[in-house]
């Protein structure tokens, strides 16, 4: 462990839009923050998130504070909403002045933040690269609509305002190097921390694996049955899933749970597959973890995941893990872990589900737990978080206000 964020209590404050009220990466990320900031340290949590409504809610005698922004819903994502309203962010900020303020968007609200620490200047910012935005949303769809010359021009025109976005923050943490850390040392900004995110281990297991779950779905011990958790949308790929499925061989008997909502999931429907489930977003824990212990194989098409709480997820759970070389998949699949393919290519997807099916499965899932267990609880997360990251903001953040009253004063009267 490293040495605890030092006292005084701080106000740290999380800015963030990529709240869902249903999970999701940075929804999970903050829940397990807050918790950890509540009992384990003295320090107070401000969340400044959107909601339907205008309002504050305190708890833990005035500990833990959130601040919801009235945002409306995101299309065909309505469990998310995008914030836009700065000048009621601002307020929020003005009123209770936060010591550190740490933000999980590159949109609108990061400048919000800076524009805020123009006029409190020794609010330290922090950054977190959750998304690799650039590729997933502009060189990707760019190059599938205009070729790969507009794609390549649009990711490095989106990845140079990451540059000069986060060179102004006074710590910038990404999940993963390859899921980002890698790039934004290549754009200049310096230090770059890794912050790996975490898993209750306590709550994934192969313990939590229910027979009665595989009798209602028809699935005998000796047929597959393979799972993807996840939004059901195009950043996410479950389609590739889809595909790769079908092209197993039928006497295999294998049947496919797909969890979680989207626009693809009504697509999927359509195709009246009846070996393939769509239960929808699962919200009890409980229930997630009997779903993924009660499966064999996970599987995941993503190809930029910055960090993959799913997989983490899926491999505490004792699944191996058949993905995509691509993102932060390579850091999180090991060898003996799983299998890695191509990305976007079903056809190897379909033969690396079918190796694994085929091999040692047991010793796969118990290399995967142990990997887990061994790298990424929440404590040793928040341990990152509070002893590293947040401590560099402020060492920084101190040198800069100190260094603009020596400037100050040298002036000539």
């Amino acid at each position: 462990m490293h040495a605890p964020l030092p006292t005084p209590p701080r106000l740290l404050c999380d800015l963030t839009q990529s709240w869902s009220s249903v999970g999701g990466g940075v929804g999970t990320y903050l829940r397990a923050k807050r918790a950890h900031l509540l009992a384990n340290t003295p320090h107070r949590h401000l969340m400044i998130l959107p909601g339907p409504e205008d309002g504050i809610e305190e708890s833990n005698g005035g500990r833990a504070i959130t601040a919801w922004i009235r945002s409306p819903q995101v299309p065909f994502s309505p469990h998310y909403r995008l914030l836009l309203r700065n000048g009621a962010v601002r307020s929020v900020l003005e009123r209770f002045e936060p010591d550190v303020i740490e933000c999980q968007d590159a949109y609108n609200l990061p400048w919000v933040a800076l524009a805020h620490r123009k006029r409190f200047p020794g609010t330290a910012l922090v950054a977190g690269y959750m998304t690799d935005f650039p590729e997933v949303y502009a060189a990707r769809p760019f190059a599938k609509a205009f070729g790969s010359g507009v794609g390549s021009a649009a990711g490095r025109l989106c990845y140079g305002y990451c540059g000069k976005l986060y060179r102004q923050f006074d710590a910038v943490y990404a999940l993963s190097n390859a899921g980002g850390g890698k790039r934004l040392r290549e754009l200049g900004v310096d230090p770059v921390h890794i912050l790996p995110l975490g898993v209750e281990l306590a709550a994934f297991g192969p313990d939590r694996r229910d027979p009665g779950l595989r009798r209602e779905l028809g699935i005998g011990d000796d047929q597959p049955l393979l799972i993807y958790v996840g939004r059901m949308d195009v950043e996410k790929r479950p389609d590739i899933v889809v595909e790769a499925f079908r092209r197993l061989p039928p006497e295999l008997g294998a049947k496919l749970v797909l969890l979680g909502q989207g626009p693809i999931r009504e697509q999927v429907r359509k195709l009246g597959d009846p070996r393939i489930v769509t239960p929808g977003f699962v919200a009890d824990r409980t229930a997630l973890a009997r779903w993924l212990a009660s499966s064999d194989i996970y599987v995941s098409a993503m190809p930029n995941e910055t960090f993959g709480v799913s997989v983490i997820e899926a491999q505490a759970s004792g699944l191996p893990v058949i993905g995509v070389a691509g993102g932060a998949m390579p850091e999180r699949v090991r060898p003996g872990m799983g299998r890695l393919g191509p990305v976007g290519d079903s056809t190897a997807m379909a033969a690396n589900i079918l190796e694994v099916w085929r091999a040692d499965r047991p010793a796969m899932g118990q290399m995967a737990r142990d990997h887990v267990a061994g790298e990424f609880s929440w404590a040793h997360s928040m341990d990152v978080l509070l002893s590293k990251v947040v401590p560099a903001a402020l060492a920084r953040r101190n040198a800069a206000v100190s260094g603009s009253a020596v400037a100050l004063a040298a002036l000539p009267a």
